[in-house]
C-alpha cells in the first residue's frame, strides 16, 4: 500500500527562497537560469529617482581622484542620449539656432565657438571657453573646449581635458571659463534641465525600435501553427520550408496548404503575443513625447507637431512669444555670465534684453 503525499501551500518565505534562486541581483537584462532548468530575466536599468543612490548623494556629492573631480551623471551617456528621442534633440537644437541668431559675432567670441558653446549648455548643462592671452594678460579670444571632457581639478579654479584615448591636459586656474545650470546636490558641475525626462525619451526610442523589429520581423506577431491528423512527413517538411522562406524580405506571403484527406481544423494557427503586436505604440510615443516636450518647455508647434484631429495648439505668434519670454531670454542671460567672467564685451546680443519683452508683446499684440 503507497503512501499518500501530503500537499500543503508553500510559505511566503519559501515563495521569496524559490525566487531568489531564479532571479538573481546580476547585472540587468541578464537571462539566468535556476538549477530547475527555467529561465528568468532580470530587469534593473529604468530606476526610480527614490532608490539607493540617494544615499551616495548625502555622504558624497562627487567623485574625486588626485587630480580632478568626476562628474555625478556620465557625460557620455547625456552624449549619447542626444539623438534618443526626435522631440529631445530638436527642442535643444531650436533653443540653440534661436540663441545663437539673437548674438552678434564680437573680437573675442567667434559665431561658431558660440554656437557649439551653447549647444554643450543645453545638453551638458555647462560649457567651458579657454581664454587666450596677450603677454599682457588682456584676453585675445576665447576658444571652445568640450564639456564632455572638462574635468574640474580639485586645485581651485584647475581644469582638465581628459578625452579618454589621449593624454589629460591641464589647464592653470583663472584660464577656463566654466558657465553652468545650478544642481541642488553638488556644486562642482552643472545639471541639464530635461533630466527628469531621460526616462521618457529612452521609452521613445525603445518604442520606435520594437516597432521596426516587428515589421522586419517577416512574419510580425508569432503564432503556433498546431497540425493533427494524418499527415505525411514529407508534407510536414515541406510545409515547414514553405513557413521559413515566407519570412524576412519577403513578408505578407500567402500560403497555400492542399491536404486531400485532411478533416476541417487539422490545421489550426494560435497567434502568441499578438496582443504585444498591436501595442500602444502611438500612445506610447505621445506620451513620452508630451514629458520631453514638458521638460524642454517647448510649445509642440514650434517643433512642427501636428494636432490631434479635433483639437489646435493655439496661435502660433502667441506661443512663440511666451516661449521667447520665457525661455530665451533667461538663455540668452546666463550666457552674459560670460563677459563678468573675462572682463570684456565677449557676448553681445543683438538687441538689449530689457527691450525684448515690449517688443514681444507688441508683436503679439499686432
Amino acid at each position: 500500500m503507497t503512501k499518500k503525499t501530503k500537499i500543503r501551500r508553500m510559505t511566503s518565505a519559501e515563495t521569496n527562497s524559490t525566487a531568489n534562486m531564479a532571479i538573481s541581483d546580476g547585472t540587468s537584462g541578464e537571462v539566468v537560469a535556476d538549477r530547475g532548468g527555467m529561465d528568468a530575466f532580470t530587469f534593473g536599468d529604468p530606476e526610480s529617482v527614490l532608490d539607493r543612490r540617494t544615499l551616495l548623494d548625502t555622504v558624497m556629492q562627487v567623485y574625486r581622484n588626485d587630480r580632478w573631480y568626476e562628474p555625478p551623471i556620465s557625460r557620455d551617456g547625456l552624449a549619447r542620449s542626444f539623438n534618443a528621442s526626435p522631440h529631445h534633440s530638436s527642442a535643444i537644437l531650436l533653443k540653440r539656432n534661436i540663441v545663437v541668431s539673437e548674438l552678434r559675432a564680437t573680437p573675442y567670441l567667434a559665431s561658431a565657438v558660440a554656437e557649439r558653446a551653447i549647444q554643450d549648455f543645453l545638453v551638458f548643462g555647462e560649457c567651458y571657453l579657454l581664454k587666450i592671452v596677450n603677454r599682457f594678460g588682456g584676453l585675445v579670444r576665447l576658444d571652445y573646449l568640450p564639456a564632455k571632457y572638462m574635468r574640474r581639478g580639485v586645485t581651485p579654479g584647475v581644469f582638465w581635458y581628459v578625452p579618454g584615448g589621449a593624454p589629460e591636459v591641464e589647464y592653470p586656474a583663472g584660464a577656463v571659463v566654466q558657465i553652468m545650470q545650478p544642481d541642488i546636490n553638488q556644486e562642482i558641475y552643472g545639471s541639464p534641465e530635461y533630466l527628469s525626462a531621460i526616462q521618457s525619451a529612452l521609452l521613445n526610442e525603445a518604442a520606435t525600435l520594437f516597432r521596426r523589429r516587428y515589421y522586419l520581423n517577416g512574419s510580425h506577431a508569432g503564432y503556433i501553427l498546431y497540425a493533427t491528423g494524418d499527415i505525411d512527413e514529407r508534407d510536414t517538411t515541406k510545409l515547414r520550408a514553405a513557413l521559413r522562406a515566407s519570412k524576412g524580405p519577403g513578408n505578407f506571403r500567402n500560403l497555400f496548404v492542399h491536404a486531400p484527406a485532411g478533416k476541417e481544423g487539422s490545421l489550426k494557427i494560435i497567434p502568441v503575443a499578438e496582443q504585444g503586436a498591436k501595442d500602444v505604440f502611438l500612445e506610447i510615443k505621445n506620451a513620452t513625447r508630451d514629458d520631453v516636450l514638458a521638460a524642454h518647455r517647448v510649445p509642440p508647434q514650434l517643433l512642427g507637431i501636428v494636432p490631434a484631429q479635433g483639437s489646435a495648439f493655439g496661435n502660433p505668434r502667441d506661443a512663440t512669444g511666451m516661449f521667447w519670454m520665457l525661455e530665451i531670454i533667461p538663455l540668452l542671460s546666463r550666457f552674459l555670465r560670460i563677459n563678468e567672467e573675462v572682463g570684456a564685451l565677449a557676448v553681445q546680443p543683438r538687441q538689449a534684453i530689457e527691450d525684448m519683452p515690449m517688443q514681444l508683446l507688441t508683436a503679439s499684440a499686432a
